[in-house]
């Protein structure tokens, strides 16, 4: 049972320009039909008065509770949170399992907003009610530093594709295709034809300026980007529309790459600076002291848990992740087919996944980065594939992230046994 629930409760179904809003009296009945609310001063004073009309009646605080609606909630949670008034947000995961109970399928906001109410009246449903401007921030300048980084891949590819038809063979000159020295060369030489005419000295030049490389690395790649170029005028296909498709394509990249620059610079300052609480800065280097977490990483992952202390088990921060297995079960019928349910934070779990490759690497001189979680890996490649193996250790990283969170100590390796005599000991002294 809800604790809101002999307490007038107030549901508001949130879209872009307005929400429409119920409200429900201390015994369950609607108080007053649902109200169409704007998205502006005078509608969020409406808002606000038509509460405290109700509080003031009832002698009774109100809860109000609203969906997760991308952005369009924001702004009114955050209005009422400034006037001292109990507001939650609801997953939309939550609502959507509650809806259409009846017999008929009736789908509207005033429906919808009779629904929330009494979700938040007698239902105990899991809600949040913290918001941190300066985290909110930070979590969405992460964010599109992702959104920006995914579309300067596409983009990659695009002219990884153009280049195999104009100038085959390019892209086995350079490791990275897009690095400082190939885009360089591709905007002065956009065609094998131009590189063929232009002068050896120049592109040498250009060579040594950009890769800041040995003149015997310059000569051979010089050497390389002649023959490639001879070929390409016999085996590609000769069209200016794709030098200028090349030409555009570059010019986006690096767009996406000065925005990247900048958005991770206003990252390393909002860390750095008065915002953040100190708590939230330890918490990211204690993060930190994990094995291959890095900065990025470690904000990213902050930013997504927000507040720490809503969980209190690891298998609710592994819930949260949207790393727990989905459970399909219906008598004697037991599936052994589930996949993770991925309905946690993807921005989280893309940062996980990365620390997860990054733990079962080995350095140049052999040496793993995480012996542990790599002889975990391999363990279980002998029976699970390697995906399943991955996700296995995006679990374990879980569980030390939030031991490390809530010891509030530096991240330390321990082999299983070790750990496991520990464990003992500690419980025999409780």
């Amino acid at each position: 049972m809800s604790k809101y629930f002999y307490n007038p409760t107030v549901g508001i179904d949130v879209s872009a320009d307005f929400s429409m809003v119920a409200i429900l009296a201390p015994n369950g009945d609607i108080y007053k039909k649902p109200f169409k609310v704007k998205h502006d001063v005078d509608g969020f004073n409406h808002l606000l008065k038509e509460i405290k009309k109700v509080e003031k009646e009832f002698s009774m605080k109100t809860a109000t509770f609203m969906e997760s609606t991308g952005v369009y909630h924001l702004s009114l949670f955050h209005f009422l949170i400034q006037n001292e008034l109990e507001v939650f947000i609801i997953n939309p995961l939550i609502t959507n399992s509650n809806k259409n109970k009846d017999i008929r399928k009736v789908k509207n906001d005033k429906k919808d907003a009779i629904n929330i109410a009494k979700l938040g009246k007698f239902e105990d449903i899991k809600a949040y009610s913290s918001f941190d401007i300066s985290i909110f921030t930070l979590k969405s300048l992460c964010r599109d530093y992702y959104k920006l980084v995914d579309t300067r891949s596409v983009y990659k590819k695009k002219l990884s594709a153009d280049l195999r038809v104009i100038f085959p063979g390019y892209s086995k000159i350079f490791s990275d295709l897009t690095g400082v020295t190939s885009l360089n060369i591709l905007k002065s030489y956009p065609t094998p034809k131009s590189i063929i005419n232009a002068p050896k000295d120049d592109i040498l030049k250009l060579l040594a300026e950009s890769s800041r490389k040995s003149m015997d690395w310059c000569k051979k790649t010089c050497n390389k980007l002649t023959k490639a170029a001879e070929n390409a005028t016999i085996i590609g296909i000769e069209s200016p529309c794709f030098s200028i498709k090349i030409s555009g394509i570059i010019s986006i990249i690096d767009s996406l790459n000065e925005q990247i620059d900048i958005l991770l610079a206003q990252i390393k300052k909002m860390v750095k600076g008065d915002d953040l609480s100190d708590n939230f800065k330890h918490a990211i280097k204690l993060l930190k002291s994990i094995p291959g977490v890095g900065f990025l990483t470690a904000v990213t992952i902050m930013v997504e848990i927000g507040d720490f202390d809503n969980f209190t088990k690891p298998k609710q921060l592994v819930a949260y992740f949207g790393l727990d297995p989905s459970v399909n079960e219906s008598g004697k019928f037991k599936s052994d087919k589930e996949k993770m349910s991925k309905r946690g934070t993807r921005f989280g779990r893309r940062a996980l996944y990365a620390v997860a490759l990054a733990s079962i690497r080995s350095k140049r001189n052999g040496q793993a980065n995480n012996k542990i979680l790599l002889d975990y890996y391999q363990n279980n490649l002998k029976g699970k594939k390697k995906k399943v193996a991955l996700v296995a250790i995006m679990h374990k990283l879980v569980n030390y992230i939030f031991a490390v969170l809530r010891d509030k100590k530096p991240y330390e390796q321990r082999p299983p046994k070790i750990h496991q005599q520990m464990y003992l000991r500690n419980k025999l002294v409780a």
